[in-house]
This record gives C-alpha cells, structure tokens and sequence, in this order.
C-alpha cells in the first residue's frame, strides 16, 4: 500500500508505522484463516472435532487418539441413506483403515482382510454399525489372523522365531 502514496508521503515514518501494524493484522488473520480452512475437513482438524461431534450428536471423548475421533465423525457422516452392504462397508472401512468385506446370510457379516487381529476402535465400529443397521439382523465380526503356514514363511526355523523377540499375540497379529 505505501507504493501506492504520493512520493514525498512515502518518507513520513507514522505512515510506514500505520501500514507495519496493518500488516501485522492482516499476518495474523491470514493465520487463523489458514487455521480455520484446516478445520473445514475432518481429516485434518483437532479442536474443531469438538463441533462436529457436537453437530452430529457424538459424545466427545477427549480420551481417544484423535484418529479415532475422525473415524466416528466420518462413520456417523457417511452412515445415512438406504442401509445396505456398500454403505456398512463404507463405515467399517472409515474405521479401520484398511480393507472390510460385507455379507448378508440372515445376519451382517463384517470380515476384516488387511488388518491382523482386532482393531483398537472395535467398539467405534459397533456401535456405529448398530446405529445403522436395521434392528432385526444381527452382526458377527469376522478378525484375521496369522496361522501357522504364514509364520513358516516369516520364520523358516524355531531359532528363527525364537529370535524374532515377539509374543505369541504379535505374532498372531503382525
């Protein structure tokens, strides 16, 4: 703005003074514009999970890794319309970053193929479902784990898997 001033106002030090602070502001507003725009996405906020949780009648656990948070907020924000395997399947995977399938044989199957063992937010993932799914069907979960043939592959020999330094339930789930 100051090259905008006539030549001989350019010098006047209150003016340079004048437009200093005004930057400082405008600094300022731009950082908590840039912070505001972040908490526009549920990826990417942490204080504005609050409002979400808040808008979608979520109880705020501030307890929880904040990861797990996004997973309900995202669950609860996907978990409307026609309920059927792709919208279950839509949820669950909200949750578990990983890979779920869905089946229908009188209940609601959820498998879980990419990730060993129980995931941490099984309960998010329940309740979730429950919320969603139609009162007259049960669910059962389906968890992978390692069996003894993949274990072979890792660990040739016992000394192997002795050495590995691992518990028998990292092993099952790693």
């Amino acid at each position: 703005m100051i090259n905008d001033l006539a030549l001989d106002l350019r010098k006047s030090q209150l003016l340079k003074e004048i437009f200093n602070a005004e930057q400082r502001q405008f600094d300022k507003l731009n950082v908590s514009l840039d912070d505001l725009r972040l908490h526009m996405d549920v990826d990417t906020a942490t204080w504005g999970l609050d409002i979400y949780e808040k808008e979608l009648k979520i109880i705020t656990d501030k307890n929880k890794p904040i990861n797990e948070r996004r997973s309900v907020i995202k669950s609860k924000m996907r978990g409307s319309g026609k309920v059927d395997a792709a919208l279950i399947k839509m949820v669950a995977d909200s949750f578990t970053n990983g890979d779920v399938d869905v089946t229908f044989d009188g209940k609601i199957g959820i498998i879980f193929n990419s990730i060993y063992g129980i995931p941490e937010n099984i309960e998010d993932v329940k309740n979730a479902i429950r919320d969603i799914k139609p009162a007259h069907l049960d669910i059962y979960f389906e968890f992978l784990y390692r069996v003894y043939n993949d274990l072979l592959s890792l660990y040739p020999t016992y000394n192997d898997l002795s050495n590995s330094g691992l518990t028998y339930a990292e092993l099952l789930t790693t």
